[in-house]
């Protein structure tokens, strides 16, 4: 079996496909596997880091501006769309695979169109409940499409049925048990705690929202708080400061740049605050956590928060809009926690209902009748 993934740009699209191909070699052990992204980006990193043979196209996506600057990029990228296609019949004729499955993302695109074009399986894999233009594209004439949401067949025009497969989560999350957690990380039965992060870079919402509650609860012994203000964050230390606060020594609160043990801090959570990308809410419905989502208007198709609305939909989630997040509403959200805690508790529940939690489970199978067709 020879199994070709096309997955790049960002850890939303990587983490999927890497799930899946470990997955796939820990049942095949003699399955050749090939990913295909850019020199560029977290997959150069990622991918031979987990083990994985990889091979580079140059590509890059659009952007949506008219800033001089991304001008010139998007001429740069109608010049690489002239050679890419070559490029990548060159690396599909040399490694001859049985399938082909897409990620999303710029890199997914003339990947699987050229491995449809020379007439070998495809499939493609979407994250969003607002799927990418990729794979609305794509979608067409894929031998599979796999969604993490249902919400997103509606945007698609598929020659086959939709399968809901999930996200794959980090094994380290599902293992991870809540008072074992709370115990490592020195928090006592009966408090309430608040996980805020806006990942790895940090939201600057988040943060400022965070300047001002931490100081409102600063000693209070029915709250614990867990923030990470990631790398544009760095000015909450000082602002902190300002208020009166030592962001080394808040005796009810932990504040840091990168969250490390996040297994524990996820498990340990009674609240996160966070941004909605794919990846975040499948962790919040694998763990069956109530979470205040506060979408980033950053993104293409403003996908975050058609991600949200999935689970508000359902009562899963609570969520604000970036334009509305105020230090008060989110004070009120906290303070309702503690006095309500089982109409959160609910939350969560319906949240983990919503969970598929043997996603790489269900890929890999497709991917398997893919080769076997």
């Amino acid at each position: 079996m020879r199994v070709l993934f096309a997955a790049g740009g960002t850890g939303g699209h990587i983490n999927p496909a890497l799930a899946a191909a470990q997955e796939l070699r820990g049942r095949f052990p003699d399955a050749r596997i090939l990913f295909v992204g850019t020199a560029k980006k977290m997959e150069a990193q990622l991918v031979p880091k987990a083990g994985f043979d990889f091979k580079t196209i140059d590509i890059s996506g659009f952007q949506r501006s008219f800033a001089p600057a991304d001008i010139l990029h998007n001429i740069g990228t109608l010049r690489r769309l002239l050679f890419v296609t070559g490029q990548c019949k060159k690396i599909i004729n040399e490694f001859k695979p049985d399938v082909v499955v897409g990620f999303g993302g710029y890199v997914s695109g003339p990947v699987v169109r050229t491995a449809h074009k020379l007439g070998i399986k495809t499939a493609v894999h979407e994250q969003n409940a607002f799927p990418g233009k990729t794979n609305i594209a794509l979608s067409k004439y894929a031998d599979a499409v796999m969604l993490t949401s249902p919400n997103a067949e509606k945007y698609l025009k598929c020659s086959v049925k939709p399968v809901i497969t999930g996200l794959p989560v980090r094994k380290e999350l599902l293992c991870t048990d809540r008072d074992e957690a709370r115990k490592k990380l020195g928090i006592p039965n009966g408090v309430s705690v608040v996980l805020a992060t806006g990942g790895s870079l940090g939201a600057e919402s988040i943060n400022n929202v965070m300047c001002d509650i931490l100081p409102m609860y600063a000693g209070n012994s029915r709250l614990f708080f867990i923030h990470g203000y990631g790398q544009l964050g760095r000015f909450v230390p000082d602002r902190l400061r300002e208020k009166g606060l030592d962001p080394d020594n808040i005796p009810n609160a932990r504040v840091s740049e990168y969250i490390y043990d996040m297994a524990d801090c996820m498990a340990a959570a009674d609240l996160v605050i966070s941004r909605a990308g794919a990846s975040s809410l499948a962790e919040i419905e694998a763990l069956g956590k109530t979470s205040l989502l506060v979408p980033s208007p950053y993104v293409s198709e403003n996908h975050q928060y058609h991600n949200a609305m999935a689970l508000v939909e359902k009562n899963a989630a609570i969520l604000i809009e970036q334009k509305n997040l105020r230090s008060e509403k989110v004070k009120e959200i906290i303070d309702d926690l503690t006095a309500d805690p089982e109409k959160y508790r609910k939350i969560g529940v319906n949240a983990r209902n919503m969970s598929v939690c043997d996603a790489q489970k269900k890929i890999c199978n497709i991917i398997v009748g893919l080769v076997g067709d």
